[in-house]
């Protein structure tokens, strides 16, 4: 069974530069862009938020692992640093799950 990594986050209406949709589009290409890029890391997904109801987060990753362990690979890899600037840049809030 894969170990799942599931991260929600708070978009800023605007940041560097763009309004709260195209970082999202941006960021959902970025981190998308890692598959393929990590050992351990089976697959991965971004969701951007339709409905935008009240609660809502405007983004979710759905990250399918080998194990465990392999979080720890995948948080420290070079191409999953690289996206960590932007992301902070461009979020307000930032809630996870691994099981």
């Amino acid at each position: 069974m894969a170990f799942k990594h599931i991260v929600m986050w708070t978009l800023l209406d605007t940041a560097n530069g763009n309004d709260k949709s195209t970082n999202a589009k941006l960021a959902k290409e970025a981190l998308e862009a890692l598959n393929g890029q990590i050992p351990g890391l089976q697959h991965l997904e971004v969701g951007i938020d339709s409905l935008q109801g009240a609660g809502s987060y405007d983004l979710v990753l759905i990250a399918d692992l080998d194990s465990r362990a392999t979080l720890d690979v995948y948080q420290d890899h070079p191409a999953h640093q690289a996206v960590l600037p932007m992301m902070k840049s461009i979020t307000s809030q930032r809630a996870a799950v691994d099981y």
